[in-house]
């Protein structure tokens, strides 16, 4: 297994590892601060720092044996060997913009009443799909979604217990991704006062980190589908 640092701190840029597999697909390494693709959010780029130089990692995947984590080298990177010693180091810009980007994800869920059909995190832009008839006004929303910014409100991880989460199953938003299960707890995000649901993604720590984000298109994408698209302006 690969052990998770970026779980319990999503600000961790680097950390020293030790390759425990080489496999067709990437490295995998006993400890990384890489977040794998999933939940939608994308997987880390950066580099793996080695004596001989850097590698440059081109995206980050969950593994075929349970809790690895890949590590896709780009094409043409020198090949590692297990045992090798190397530092692991995130594209730190390009992942905090997905910090404030999910988080600014989870306030439009405390926003809009309904269950989450998609979402999408991006560096340009971001969008999240929800189960309702009609779309809300693009004015109001934004609105809103600029004062929860401002107000700066914490925001917090945490973990529950398969149990916990079985028996408050309203906490689980999204009709189309389960929360992982399997090691007995389930993590959580909670955007205190705000929004509270399980999630693994990687988050600012208040509210006001994320900066100026604004509404751009609301799309119907069916009967009771309607996707809401958001931007960071910088």
């Amino acid at each position: 297994m690969t052990e998770e640092l970026f779980r319990e701190d999503s600000y961790l840029r680097s950390c020293e590892a030790t390759v425990t597999a080489v496999t067709d697909a990437g490295v995998v390494l006993d400890r990384t601060v890489f977040y794998p693709t999933g939940g939608g959010q994308p997987g880390d780029s950066g580099v793996l720092k080695t004596a001989g130089g850097d590698i440059a990692v081109s995206d980050t995947q969950k593994g075929e044996a349970p809790g690895s984590i890949v590590h896709v080298l780009a094409e043409g990177a020198p090949r590692l060997s297990v045992g090798d010693k190397v530092t692991a180091e995130i594209d730190w810009q390009r992942r905090f913009k997905h910090m404030r980007m999910h988080t600014a994800l989870h306030l439009l869920c405390a926003l809009v009443d309904g269950q989450i059909t998609g979402a999408q995190v991006g560096e340009a832009k971001s969008r999240i799909d929800f189960n309702i008839p009609e779309s809300p006004d693009k004015t109001a929303l934004g609105e809103s979604l600029k004062a929860l910014v401002g107000a700066n409100h914490p925001v917090v991880h945490d973990w529950i217990t398969d149990e916990e989460l079985d028996a408050q199953p309203d906490l689980v938003r999204s009709m189309s991704v389960s929360p992982p299960r399997g090691s007995g707890r389930v993590r959580t995000i909670n955007v205190e006062g705000v929004d509270f649901q399980p999630c693994g993604g990687t988050h600012v720590k208040s509210t006001g980190e994320i900066g100026q984000v604004v509404i751009g298109k609301i799309e119907n994408k069916g009967k009771q589908n309607r996707r809401i698209n958001i931007r960071l302006e910088e």
